[in-house]
């Protein structure tokens, strides 16, 4: 493995984490007419009642015909918890490299990543011909998939796993809290609070970095 001048690196779930109390999908959703449905669908994934495979499908049904230009603009709407942009930018500063490491759609992590400047990102990818959305999934990407980019981007970076965290909220960040050195349960579910390093609840990002200054603190 390279050196890449990261000490570490953090890895940010989206939804639940970065866009509060709802999901990127279900704010996209109702732009879409299919919120109702689609929530209904997602809290049967928070209860292991359906995988994120059928979650994607009945989803990506409603973005038929969309361009896929009018998502971005309806991304400016995207309710966000305060402190992001101050998060990014002192993970920077203490050798931290910010990665989305989410199931949240592409264009989702895509938008964010441009806005915030985090360093990479992943998810399933909905199907497009082009210029408009075809109502079909063209990757699919679950919680597994999730802790294998992650482990991955840190192996590309040239880190070992317990040289990173990771911040999320829900059933999707579990496989990925197992295996990194620091988890961040953030305003999460009990069973994430369960799993991880450390919990931590408010409205800023930016209450998580007293926990991430283990990493930085370790890495000296």
């Amino acid at each position: 493995m390279f050196s890449s001048g990261h000490a570490g690196a953090v890895f940010f779930d989206v939804d639940g984490t970065l866009v509060p109390g709802t999901s990127s999908s279900v704010f996209l959703a109702g732009f879409l007419g299919h919120r109702d449905e689609l929530a209904g669908a997602e809290d049967a994934y928070a209860a292991g009642e359906l995988d994120n495979r059928q979650v994607s499908e009945l989803d990506a049904k409603g973005w038929a015909g969309v361009p896929e230009e009018r998502v971005s603009g309806w991304l400016d709407g995207l309710p966000l918890v305060a402190g992001i942009t101050e998060t990014v930018a002192w993970c920077r500063r203490n050798g931290l490299a910010p990665v989305l490491a989410t199931l949240a759609w592409s264009p989702v992590g895509a938008y964010l990543t441009d806005r915030f400047g985090f360093h990479a990102y992943c998810g399933p990818r909905p199907e497009t011909d082009g210029r408009r959305f075809t109502g079909r999934v063209a990757r699919h990407f679950d919680e597994y998939d999730k802790r294998d980019f992650a482990l991955a981007r840190a192996r590309e970076l040239g880190l070992a796993p317990h040289s990173c965290g990771a911040v999320g909220d829900s059933r999707s960040d579990l496989p990925l809290f197992a295996s990194v050195g620091l988890s961040v349960a953030f305003n999460a579910s009990a069973g994430a609070r369960a799993a991880a390093t450390v919990a931590v609840d408010g409205g800023d990002l930016r209450a998580v970095l007293p926990a991430l200054s283990r990493l930085v603190t370790a890495a000296r």
